[in-house]
């Protein structure tokens, strides 16, 4: 079987001079581009160039332009015409455009006249230019408007001597009460008292949660103020006690010469030395440290300036309450050195007798039981002595300066005091001055 192959016509050879025998140019896109035409040609097509531009200057120059007078009139739009047109001051009639019943144009329905103070045709001249214009001076020019110089004199009914005889004062609308606060003061309680109560949160926090909307009373939202009678439901949003899981509390080993709570008489207060360069190495809680553990950081307790221990600074309502609230029952231990001075008229004992050998039984029992302060009996307390000069008190209960004021009741005086527990968190080895958090896992 045989094979026919075809093919094309050759293609001709690019012609590469022209016919006058100069070189082509190559194609676009190939080879180099166009050569720079010489440096006489250049200036030539310059010289034209200018040329070419100074005459057509020339030309404009001489072209005068027309005079007003000699413009040709600008052609009318051919438009509405009419045969008489209205002069100033006649009303516009439609009949004037067509056939259509004579109706003045102020006098069609629905369409208000020339309203007063405006431009009309009968009424005032205007200012001229340069003349002072008044606001509103032409407005009471025409009938129907009342003179501003028979208008009454504005008077400020606020004062008591401007109002008249059958003057009435306008009734204030009446203020809406919430049902939620109609209750008496005799019958019910507040409700952040009766949170307080039942342990749910403090007063201050009790507050916080019905304003931030977390509080329900049998169901509806609590507010403000609100009080309540007798056994209601009172349900807590899970944000509110979450928002209390984050609350801290810091323990503190307060040196002497530092207040518990505000600066008072040149002392500075016990919350200063809560900075991260005072903080305990050996902190077991594991807390990272928040701007918002500053934020309502209270005492929960006192000890005096000359005095030393453990210090709880807390911002926990629950942790305060408990620790100094009036049903307190957190026992809280000190460690306190003293010396005897002896009662007046009582017997003197030898000099340099130990305080331990020179209190009697008696004397120690009354520490334990049966003094009174400030025309209150003191609640039971467990005194005993350490050693020969320190004796180790366990209080439930924490007036002012109540171990010093006890100590003289029997002829002791007492030259140092440390709090070493509160609760079942004892100070241990917190070295002076410095901190550690509250462990999530530890309780007082």
């Amino acid at each position: 079987m045989a094979t026919i192959t075809l093919k094309g016509k050759p293609k001709p050879a690019a012609k590469t001079r022209t016919a006058d025998g100069e070189k082509r140019a190559p194609v676009r896109g190939k080879g180099v581009s166009k050569p720079r035409p010489t440096l006489a040609k250049a200036q030539a097509e310059r010289a034209e160039r200018e040329e070419q531009f100074q005459k057509s200057q020339q030309q404009r120059n001489e072209r005068a332009a027309p005079r007003r007078d000699e413009r040709p009139a600008r052609p009318k739009p051919a438009g509405f015409k009419p045969e008489h047109p209205p002069q100033r001051g006649e009303p516009f009639r439609r009949d004037d455009r067509d056939n259509r019943n004579d109706r003045p144009r102020d006098d069609r329905p629905g369409r208000p006249g020339p309203r007063p103070g405006g431009f009309h045709p009968d009424g005032p001249p205007r200012a001229q230019r340069g003349e002072p214009v008044r606001r509103n001076e032409h407005r009471d020019e025409y009938p129907g408007d009342r003179p501003r110089d028979d208008r009454p004199p504005r008077v400020d009914q606020r004062r008591v001597a401007n109002r008249g005889p059958g003057f009435e004062p306008p009734q204030r609308p009446q203020q809406r009460l919430n049902p939620a606060r109609q209750v008496d003061a005799e019958d019910g309680d507040r409700l952040s008292k009766r949170m307080s109560e039942l342990k749910m949160a403090s007063r201050r926090e009790a507050d916080e949660w019905i304003a931030a909307g977390w509080v329900r009373v049998n169901g509806k939202v609590a507010v403000l103020g609100q009080r309540v009678v007798g056994d209601v439901e009172i349900t807590i949003d899970p944000a509110a006690r979450q928002a209390q899981s984050q609350l801290v509390t810091v323990l503190l080993h307060k040196p002497i010469g530092y207040v518990s709570g505000q600066a008072e008489d040149g002392y500075e207060p016990a919350a200063q030395l809560f900075q991260q360069e005072n903080r305990w190495k050996d902190d077991p809680s594991g807390i990272k440290p928040h701007p918002n553990h500053h934020r309502h950081l209270a005492p929960a307790g006192r000890l005096d300036i000359d005095s030393t221990g453990l210090l709880v600074l807390t911002q926990d309502g629950r942790i305060a309450k408990a620790l100094i609230g009036d049903d307190s029952d957190i026992e809280k231990e000190y460690l306190v050195r003293v010396e005897f001075v002896g009662l007046p008229g009582a017997e003197a004992v030898p000099e340099g007798t130990l305080p331990n050998a020179a209190l009697s039984n008696n004397k120690l029992a009354l520490l334990n039981h049966g003094l009174e302060l400030d025309g209150e009996l003191l609640k039971p307390a467990k005194v005993s002595w350490q050693n020969e000069q320190q004796l180790r008190f366990v209080l439930r209960e924490g007036k002012k300066r109540q171990i010093r004021r006890m100590c003289e009741l029997v002829g002791l005086k007492v030259v140092g005091l440390k709090r070493v527990r509160i609760g079942r968190i004892p100070l241990g080895h917190l070295p002076v001055g410095q901190w550690r958090y509250l462990a999530p896992w530890e309780r007082f």
